[in-house]
């Protein structure tokens, strides 16, 4: 089977269409028929080296990718019945060697797997489990309750915009940073307050709430400079690992995706608010895997709104 990966770290054009051996499930896991799979940052650290050192444990080609979308074909001993041959399904993938979503095939756990949204192609669908669970994840730790009010960095992507419309589900107040440009997209989004993006957001959105914001999540990686926009008692949650040095009694959190993993109960709830209109899924370009390093080079240019996909 097909899959894109590479064999030595660098930039986008290490990228390679390769050949992997079939795979098939084991017990407890079913076997999907990859259509779809994202490009998503955590992706170039894969291919970059940023990552080299963890990699090491396993040896090359390693494939990147943790969202795929597709039929299952195969299923394993012990699998519930909620997913059968046949199926239209989104996964989450956490990457390991050669085992990750830029593959035709690939054998999952199925409490990492759940059934496609209705009505939306693998491309669409393929969006949702990865960034939809670290949206969740980052709501999850923040616990705010309803009528409090979220500060939203990076609104504009992926994360970010499912971020809002979470947010906006469970009732809470949302003031997200936005470039000119994507002003109106945030506020379509759901966002109650948008203000202009940049190192020196966390000022703008205590113009509109001067005691700080009740929770924060950082999608911009802007780190230190937006704590200032949290409230004392507030919370603040970041996903590139950051930890914020104690202070004012801010609770400090990490959102790191890998430990919903396998929480297929919250990703088959992000199935239902999209088909139920809650959760928007926003494609900007779909990619042969032969063109995978363009879709790479995109991502890293910025300014991408919606995911990049590759399709199989």
């Amino acid at each position: 089977m097909r899959a894109v990966g590479l064999f030595t770290h660098g930039g986008p054009e290490v990228l390679e269409v390769i050949e992997l051996p079939e795979v098939h499930a084991g017990p407890g896991e079913v076997r999907i028929r990859v259509h779809a799979a994202t490009v998503n940052p955590t992706d170039v650290g894969v291919r970059n080296g940023s990552r080299a050192e963890q990699q090491k444990a396993d040896p090359p080609p390693y494939v990147p990718g943790m969202e795929a979308a597709g039929i299952v074909d195969e299923v394993g001993s012990g699998v519930p019945d909620r997913l059968k041959v046949g199926d239209a399904v989104i996964a989450i993938v956490v990457p390991k060697g050669g085992h990750g979503a830029y593959r035709e095939q690939i054998a999952l756990d199925a409490r990492s797997v759940v059934r496609a949204p209705a009505g939306k192609t693998h491309a669409e669908a393929a969006t949702l489990p990865m960034n939809g669970l670290t949206a969740r994840l980052s709501l999850d730790l923040l616990k705010l309750t309803l009528g409090q009010v979220i500060a939203v960095t990076g609104a504009a992507g992926a994360y970010g915009g499912y971020v809002i419309q979470l947010a906006k589900a469970e009732g809470l107040r949302v003031i997200a940073d936005a470039s000119e440009k994507d002003e109106k997209l945030v506020a379509s989004l759901g966002a109650d307050i948008v203000v202009r993006r940049g190192d020196d957001v966390a000022s703008r959105i205590r113009e509109h709430f001067p005691q700080g914001v009740d929770g924060l999540a950082d999608g911009a990686v802007l780190n230190a400079l937006v704590i200032p926009a949290v409230r004392d008692g507030g919370a603040f949650t970041s996903v590139r690992g950051f930890q914020g040095a104690p202070q004012r009694d801010i609770h400090f959190t990490a959102t790191m995706v890998r430990s919903y993993a396998q929480e297929f109960e919250k990703l088959d709830r992000l199935r239902q608010q999209v088909e139920a209109g809650e959760i928007t899924l926003r494609v900007a370009e779909v990619y042969p895997p032969e063109r995978a390093a363009e879709a790479h080079r995109r991502l890293e240019a910025g300014g991408t709104r919606g995911r990049l996909v590759i399709q199989f």
